[in-house]
Order: C-alpha cells, then sequence, then structure tokens
C-alpha cells in the first residue's frame, strides 16, 4: 500500500484556510480526500508551531546534539587507534632492545692499565 506525503506548507495552507473559515472541515476534508482526523492532527500540530517554515530551535539544538555525538564518536575512535598504536611500538621497542647484546656502560673506568 501507497502512503501519500504532504508537505508542510500543504499542511500549513489547508490549516489556514481551515482557520480563516473560508471552508468547513468537511469541505476541505472532501475536496482533498483526508480524513477529519488527519486534518485536526494536522491543525494540532500547526498549533504547536511544527508546521512552521523555519527550523524550530529544538530541531536546531537536535541537529547539533547529533552532530557532536557523531564528532565524540570519531574522536573516540581516533583515541583507541594511537593508544594501540603507541603500545605496539612500545612492545616493538622492548623486543628490538631485548635482542641486543648487553655490553658494559662506558662510563665505568677500566682496571689495570695507565691513569
Amino acid at each position: 500500500m501507497k502512503y501519500r506525503r504532504f508537505t508542510p506548507d500543504f499542511k500549513r495552507a489547508l490549516i489556514e484556510q481551515l482557520l480563516s473559515e473560508a471552508a468547513t472541515p468537511l469541505e476541505l476534508c472532501r475536496r482533498y480526500n483526508i480524513s477529519s482526523g488527519q486534518l485536526y492532527t494536522w491543525k494540532r500540530q500547526y498549533a504547536q508551531g511544527k508546521l512552521d517554515p523555519e527550523p524550530s530551535r529544538e530541531a536546531e539544538l537536535a541537529a547539533r546534539v547529533r552532530e557532536l555525538e557523531r564528532l565524540v564518536g570519531k574522536l573516540t575512535l581516533e583515541n583507541e587507534f594511537l593508544k594501540k598504536a603507541v603500545r605496539n611500538s612500545l612492545k616493538q621497542a622492548e623486543k628490538r632492545d631485548a635482542s641486543l647484546p648487553k655490553i658494559a656502560p662506558v662510563s665505568k673506568a677500566f682496571k689495570g692499565g695507565v691513569n
């Protein structure tokens, strides 16, 4: 079953016709082939400001939160990747140091010989 989609502009225009009493709810429902329940749902949304053309402050904040959450996720992945890289490089350095022959420190004075 295919559902119809109505734009916010269409909904707003329809409700404004209803509120201006240019047409009765029954006329609007018959003309546009919509149910009365849908018409009153749109009327309630219009009263709440959900059909305004400009995005509401809540929508802006929700979009900002989504963007910040995405950024936090990206930074967390980068942080974990860098931690693993540091751990692996330290392990490789330890292996390399362990495989080198042990020599006496140069700073110790040799016994014997001329001073």
